[in-house]
């Protein structure tokens, strides 16, 4: 799960004009407008742990194709990457956990 946040120039309808909002993304989702003139903030219904869920489950539906996929395209290159893949998941694994854990912490306390 990642947070991404990005300032944008829209129409705020507060404010009527074009003013610099900031927005957040969860998974590339709008997560939250925020209105910097103004500080109308507006935030989708978005249940986090849900987000979670479905990335999983996604990528774990996904991972055989895409295994398979790389292996048709390149034997000998898909042969060669697999040792060094699978001594690095545990590092990706655990910075993914901690992107994950930072995420939900940034969700908590804007709900708090």
């Amino acid at each position: 799960m990642k947070i991404s946040e990005i300032d944008v120039t829209l129409y705020c309808s507060h404010c009527h004009d074009e003013t610099l909002h900031h927005v957040q993304y969860l998974n590339d989702k709008i997560q939250s407008v925020d209105c910097t003139n103004c500080h109308r903030t507006i935030e989708t219904e978005m249940n986090p742990m849900r987000e979670l869920y479905k990335e999983v489950y996604k990528r774990v539906l996904s991972k055989p194709n895409r295994l398979t996929k790389e292996y048709q395209t390149d034997h000998g290159k898909f042969i060669e990457e697999i040792p060094k893949r699978v001594l690095s998941k545990p590092l990706r694994f655990v910075k993914y956990l901690h992107e994950t854990r930072e995420a939900l912490k940034k969700m908590n306390k804007k709900v708090q």
